[in-house]
């Protein structure tokens, strides 16, 4: 007897196919923003403070990674386990867009000067507590592969609840280096509490069942419109020839 597995299956096939098609969309979509900043700066296309310009997007790309990867729990508890794949590559990249922007400010506003680079983190208070969300992110990237997952067991996890205050750091970051236009950061905020709420056991909790409830009813929607569709509407009587 011969036992297939669900890879060997077409449908199982369709899954893995669209796994790897959405992992490399998402490897070209984290490459897009820095291959934007390149061509701009190659044009000359980052305005009169090309510094400031690259500190604003790669600090923006790496907040939008860094939602986005605190968005895969919730989407696996509402039904889409495959989700749960694109974690780690998303906070990597979002990671590698914080070095870059911590390397900016560091190394093109500062010029890797510590004294100034000491005056400017007391002098900007935003700074410094985007400085803390990137060390906290340090541990996080560098334990990302399997092999620490291994060697670290349940320990893994622990550490990388990290995230949970480096996220919250980022929000205030960015608040904080707003002068005028808070719509923005805090609809991020707001985003990030969201997801932060959903981690809540309870919260989770209620929220799965939702899900569950909700999947049941359009699987018996679904059944349903194929049971009408399935039975034949009866036929008239046939008439007699003589009527």
């Amino acid at each position: 007897m011969i036992r297939t597995t669900p890879k060997s299956t077409p449908q199982g096939r369709q899954r893995v196919n669209g796994a790897a098609l959405l992992q490399v969309a998402v490897h070209v979509a984290a490459w897009m923003p820095l291959a934007a900043l390149a061509l701009d700066h190659a044009r000359n296309g980052l305005g009169a403070n090309p510094i400031q310009a690259i500190t604003l997007r790669t600090g923006k790309t790496a907040l939008v990674l860094l939602v986005l990867s605190l968005t895969v729990t919730p989407l696996a508890t509402f039904g889409w386990r495959g989700a749960v794949r694109l974690r780690r590559r998303l906070g990597v990249y979002a990671f590698g867009y914080a070095a870059l922007h911590f390397l900016t400010f560091i190394g093109l506003d500062y010029g890797f000067n510590l004294a100034f680079l000491r005056e400017g983190l007391i002098e900007k208070p935003f700074a410094l507590v985007g400085l803390a969300a990137g060390t906290l992110l340090l541990p996080l990237a560098l334990t990302s592969t399997r092999g620490w997952m291994r060697r670290l067991g349940r320990n893994w996890k622990r550490l990388h609840w990290l995230v949970y205050i480096a996220a919250p750091l980022a929000i205030v970051h960015y608040v904080w280096q707003v002068k005028a236009d808070y719509r923005q950061p805090l609809l991020y905020g707001l985003v990030v509490a969201m997801l932060l709420l959903l981690r809540v056991p309870a919260v989770r909790r209620v929220a799965a069942q939702a899900a569950a409830r909700l999947r049941m009813h359009r699987s018996q929607g679904g059944s349903d419109a194929q049971e009408r569709i399935a039975i034949p509407h009866p036929l008239p009587p046939p008439r007699g020839r003589g009527g």
